[in-house]
């Protein structure tokens, strides 16, 4: 699909605007106020509704084939792999949480060869809940054993992952990429901070 076809001359603007109705949407699924089909597509109308396409069905389509192709990504951020062997190897157990979909997570992580350092994968569609919320991490808890005390999360989003450890009452580690000014989510600061992957060594 050739997007300049469909009167997109501009992919960078037409990318940005993406990421804009996309933050916005996954802000509004996680408060329930959208469910994940109407997520998948309507970040998609959205977008192209800034450059005057009404066309739904377009929409649908970019929707699906972004999910299609969104489990071949392999980009990971710099020292993924290192620390990874690092945890495993002193004994830590990796699960992974998240907010993504549960048909594509799986592959996600196959493709990009790090599946094997984690032992449980709980997805908000497997636990029928999301990131910030309690209940994601209860579930968690019962799933792989792990206890509250013992456990601490590890994310570089600080009004999803964060909260979401503050909210479950356990210890937590932001990975600020983007070196944000502020890391104070809910008047609280995370228990760590720390500004890229190689730093977590110092943590751990």
């Amino acid at each position: 699909m050739q997007l300049k076809e469909k009167g997109v001359d501009d992919f960078d603007l037409f990318h940005k605007n993406y990421l804009v109705h996309n933050d916005k949407l996954w802000d509004r699924y996680r408060n329930g106020y959208v469910k994940v089909d109407e997520l998948r597509w309507k970040r998609m109308w959205l977008t192209l509704l800034d450059f005057k396409i009404a066309n739904e069905p377009l929409a649908r389509e970019m929707g699906q084939r972004f999910l299609d192709l969104l489990p071949g990504r392999k980009t990971l951020f710099p020292f993924t792999i290192e620390l990874l062997e690092y945890l495993t190897d002193k004994g830590y157990q990796l699960h992974l949480i998240t907010n993504g979909f549960e048909s594509t997570q799986h592959s996600k992580l196959k493709n990009s060869g790090i599946d094997k350092y984690f032992q449980q994968v709980i997805t908000s569609e497997g636990s029928n809940s999301l990131k910030p919320h309690k209940e994601i991490f209860e579930f968690a808890f019962q799933k792989t054993g792990a206890a509250a005390a013992q456990s601490i999360m590890i994310g570089d989003t600080l009004e999803v992952d964060i909260l979401g450890a503050m909210n479950a009452g356990i210890d937590s580690v932001h990975v600020n990429h983007l070196n944000a000014e502020t890391g104070i989510v809910n008047g609280k600061k995370p228990t760590y901070t720390v500004f890229s992957l190689e730093e977590l060594i110092d943590v751990f």
